[in-house]
């Protein structure tokens, strides 16, 4: 498929013959071993020891949806990097936060990027959230092999419905089973005390700014129970990596804002280390 630079320039066959719109299927008729599911690890003993991304929380709202994660990844009981990026636009009305095996995770959301751009270039329209959710499921199942061996892929998948007008949020398992959370979500190794946190204060009219607080209050309580989770790194200027999409599409909150919301949530701590109340009745 490598283009001959000693012949007259022109592209190879495979680039001019028409076929499906979807970028995963023309790799895996032209040059199958590029897929992330078709490598072959070596034999090796016990679980394979790589970086590994942590919690990521999701949470709709009346305007759209915000997606959020940690900083953290982890290699066993040490702290590989303290400043990953965890959270990925899919494309200009979708996104994806990544937990799991940190290496495997990026190359996924990588080649899911060039998926939903290739299909859009040739079909001339952009693909549903749905359909998006579908891809995703399938990339996540080829990499069923390698989740076997301990390299599992776990995203969170957010986007906003320019259909039905709203954001949506869906969660995967490592065979790829997807399914659409309502209201709130959560994946990694922080999440069932992320989850608790929301469910406490999730509300159905929340606006855009208590959206963003609440995602930063799920992972502060995420990361006061788990070791794996960080939580909001003053000294260095480490910040959840927050974003919003909503009919206007995908953003990314500035360092500033992040920064400006996290020393919020922090200051309210100093009176209520456990964080807010909610309401008995």
């Amino acid at each position: 498929m490598e283009a001959n630079t000693r012949s007259t320039g022109r592209l190879p066959a495979a680039f001019l013959t028409p076929g499906s719109s979807s970028f995963m299927d023309f790799l895996g008729a032209h040059q199958p071993e590029m897929l992330p599911g078709n490598r072959q690890l070596p034999p090796v003993q016990g679980v394979v020891e790589a970086p590994h991304g942590t919690t990521i929380v999701a949470v709709t709202f009346p305007g759209g949806v915000v997606l959020a994660g940690d900083r953290r990844a982890t290699m066993g009981n040490m702290i590989a990097q303290r400043d990953i990026e965890k959270v990925f636009p899919a494309d200009e009305y979708s996104a994806v936060g990544i937990a799991g095996t940190a290496g495997l995770a990026v190359e996924m959301v990588k080649l899911f990027q060039l998926e939903l751009e290739h299909f859009e270039k040739v079909e001339g329209a952009q693909l549903s959230l749905e359909g998006k959710a579908n891809r995703l499921s399938t990339m996540i199942r080829s990499n069923l092999g390698m989740a076997m061996q301990g390299l599992a892929v776990v995203p969170l998948f957010a986007g906003y419905d320019v259909d039905r007008g709203r954001g949506r949020i869906f969660s995967y398992d490592v065979t790829g089973g997807r399914s659409e959370e309502r209201n709130y979500a959560t994946t990694g190794s922080g999440s069932v005390f992320a989850r608790g946190a929301m469910k406490k204060l999730f509300r159905d009219d929340l606006t855009e700014e208590q959206a963003t607080t609440l995602v930063v209050q799920a992972l502060y309580d995420a990361a006061d129970d788990d070791s794996a989770t960080g939580g909001p790194d003053v000294a260095r200027r480490i910040y959840p990596i927050i974003t919003v999409i909503t009919e206007d599409g995908f953003r990314r909150l500035g360092e500033d804002e992040a920064a400006e919301l996290a020393g919020s949530v922090l200051q309210a701590r100093l009176e209520q280390p456990d964080g807010p109340r909610a309401a008995l009745l």
